[in-house]
């Protein structure tokens, strides 16, 4: 099932397509900014607040298991109560939050503050793409998806660039403070949108549902990080574990009998949509592992400043930039399918040449470099086409749900990586622990691209009938 192609006059938001496209895209640069700034600091917040690689982990994964377990309430929220609404809440829960992460006085207080900013972030990002679902049709909005996508995903590589030059130069505490002025800017102009956008009133919000994805993820998380500290056995790993791993395992049977499911598992009778997810939940986990490893390596093997990790792990960036909007209009003619096989399979190749890197920085020209910049041309060719075809398989109407349940499994599929560093890096940051981190990386990129180029479906005709609305 594609959105159907329906006359232009239909869209929603027809009069606001401009300014839905800016908020769409200032409100996830926002969330994914931030997923990505905090990694350049996180050296800087160990030798501050301390606790080691396990802060370091809970920085980035405290927001990461808000966001991606919330982000499935925060898709019914906007269908129930409107997409412009939930993403002005998110945008003031995300600049309040990034406050209190700048003045945090321990790791702790970062944390909790850390997973209050994943709030935010989970109530701006099914709503912003749905918003361009809404304004958009056909060909339109298969550009407009690429450009959302380009900024989207860079801003979530951009980070280290940004950051390393915040840390150095002022401080890490800044970093926080920078999120507030694309919000101060965001929010005027989401007031600026004259209709709203809502499905309808839903039964209820599936709120058993949404304390077992955070359970669930949040469980799971707990345990692989914390064993790196207590060990395999210690009574609270194992707990976390379990009882993680029972909410999982209750989900779907709750989902499958629930009046307003968080998830509606309807949609995954849609073949691009099942094998969508399944291709992300491999492609952001490779992606959610590889820019932590890479940073941390950089600065805490090669001792590289901030500010020139940042520049180091700039190229991806430049090419999703110089790239995404094209792939996306071509794909929209073509069909999602070889772009999202070939791009993993790029990708997986620029991480294998990262295997050359060794003890010495000079390594960065030969083995870093060209990696990252395969690893750019590979995201290009397969972002966009993986959004459009997971989205595309849905209803209008489920937009927001469909949104939600894609960027939900991306995001959960980086946290959990990042949670298993430890046990990929074998403790600490090093040469042996970049290169087997880099081989699970082109493992996991390889796996997006057998499952991409055996699942999707171009359904050609029907992209066709799109493009000539």
């Amino acid at each position: 099932m594609t959105i159907p192609s329906v006359p232009a006059a239909a869209a929603p938001l027809r009069d606001d397509r401009r300014v839905v496209l800016v908020v769409a895209i200032l409100s996830s640069f926002v969330v994914g900014l931030d997923s990505s700034v905090v990694n350049v600091a996180l050296p800087a917040v160990r030798d501050e607040l301390g606790g080691g690689l396990v802060v370091q982990q809970w920085t980035v994964d405290a927001y990461l298991v808000t966001l991606g377990s919330l982000i499935l309430v925060a898709g019914s929220l906007s269908d129930l109560f409107g997409r412009v609404r939930i993403v002005t809440w998110g945008l003031v829960v995300f600049g309040l939050a990034s406050v209190a992460c700048a003045v945090a006085p321990t790791g702790e207080v970062l944390v909790v503050a850390r997973a209050l900013q994943g709030v935010g972030g989970a109530l701006v990002t099914p709503s912003a793409l749905a918003l361009i679902v809404a304004a958009f049709r056909g060909a339109a909005q298969a550009k407009a998806i690429g450009a959302w996508t380009a900024w989207s995903s860079a801003s979530t590589i951009l980070g280290p660039v940004v950051g390393g030059l915040v840390v150095d130069g002022i401080g890490w505490r800044w970093i926080f403070v920078l999120t507030a002025v694309p919000i101060a800017v965001t929010i005027p102009l989401v007031r600026r949108i004259s209709s709203e956008v809502r499905v309808g009133p839903r039964a209820r919000v599936d709120v058993v549902g949404a304390v077992l994805a955070v359970v669930g993820v949040g469980g799971v998380v707990l345990g692989l990080i914390e064993q790196e500290r207590l060990g395999w056995g210690a009574p609270v790993v194992v707990a976390a574990l379990v009882v993680g791993g029972a909410a999982l395992v209750a989900f779907v049977p709750w989902e499958r009998r629930t009046a307003a499911p968080l998830v509606p598992l309807e949609l995954f009778r849609a073949r691009n949509f099942t094998v969508g997810n399944l291709a992300t939940l491999s492609i952001y986990g490779a992606l959610g592992m590889v820019f932590f490893v890479v940073t941390l390596f950089l600065q805490e093997v090669w001792r590289f400043p901030a500010w020139v990790a940042g520049i180091a792990t700039l190229p991806p960036t430049v090419m999703l930039l110089l790239l995404s909007t094209t792939v996306g209009s071509v794909a929209g003619r073509w069909g999602p399918r070889w772009f999202m096989a070939a791009g993993p399979a790029i990708a997986a190749v620029g991480a294998l040449l990262m295997l050359v890197a060794g003890d010495e920085p000079v390594g960065y020209w030969w083995s870093v470099l060209p990696g990252l910049v395969l690893i750019g041309v590979g995201l290009a060719l397969m972002v966009t086409p993986l959004t459009s075809a997971v989205l595309g398989s849905v209803p209008q109407s489920e937009a927001g749900a469909g949104s939600a349940v894609n960027n939900a499994i991306a995001r959960i599929a980086g946290l959990v990586m990042v949670a298993l560093a430890g046990v990929v890096l074998g403790g600490g940051v090093g040469v042996a622990g970049l290169h087997r981190a880099m081989v699970v990386m082109a493992l996991l990129l390889l796996a997006g691209a057998v499952v991409s180029a055996v699942g999707i479906r171009n359904a050609r005709a029907e992209y066709g009938a799109a493009n000539a609305s």
